[in-house]
């Protein structure tokens, strides 16, 4: 239902998260740990860097790590991020007839406007918590609900 991208920057968020607060990690040890392709990965951290989402420290010691606490990030604010989730705001059969949305596409894009609200309604820090509650499967979880798996 979410793109790849969407997981994998859940992923890594979720993990950064889960760390030593204020601890940097390096993307190769974040790529590792969330099973994210390197390459991938570093087009989604600059994303969520440019957010201001997370920071970027050179050095030694640099990496990345969270831009503000767990509980002032949204998982929408995620999304956001890396590939905001489409609303559509005129008929996609491309009906010059149907000015307004049709009663099929206003019913798809409340649904949309649903899940969005929920994204922003979660807060990173309430997913951090729940993994905790499963022993640490929030990976799994988050990956299944976003690929719309039942389980």
């Amino acid at each position: 239902m979410l793109s790849q991208t969407i997981e994998y920057a859940l992923r890594a968020m979720t993990f950064l998260a889960s760390t030593d607060a204020g601890a940097s990690l390096n993307s190769e040890a974040i790529a590792e740990r969330t099973q994210v392709p390197k390459g991938y990965l570093s087009k989604i951290l600059r994303d969520l860097v440019v957010a201001e989402l997370i920071v970027s420290r050179r050095g030694p010691n640099g990496g990345f790590a969270l831009g503000r606490s767990p509980g002032r990030i949204s998982m929408l604010d995620v999304v956001n991020a890396v590939d905001p989730i489409p609303r559509i705001k005129k008929c996609p059969l491309g009906n010059p007839a149907h000015i307004q949305l049709c009663p099929l596409h206003r019913r798809l894009d409340d649904a949309i406007a649903t899940i969005e609200r929920d994204f922003e309604q979660t807060t990173l820090a309430e997913v951090i918590e729940s993994s905790a509650k499963v022993g640490g499967q929030c990976r799994t979880l988050v990956s299944a609900t976003i690929r719309g798996d039942k389980r």
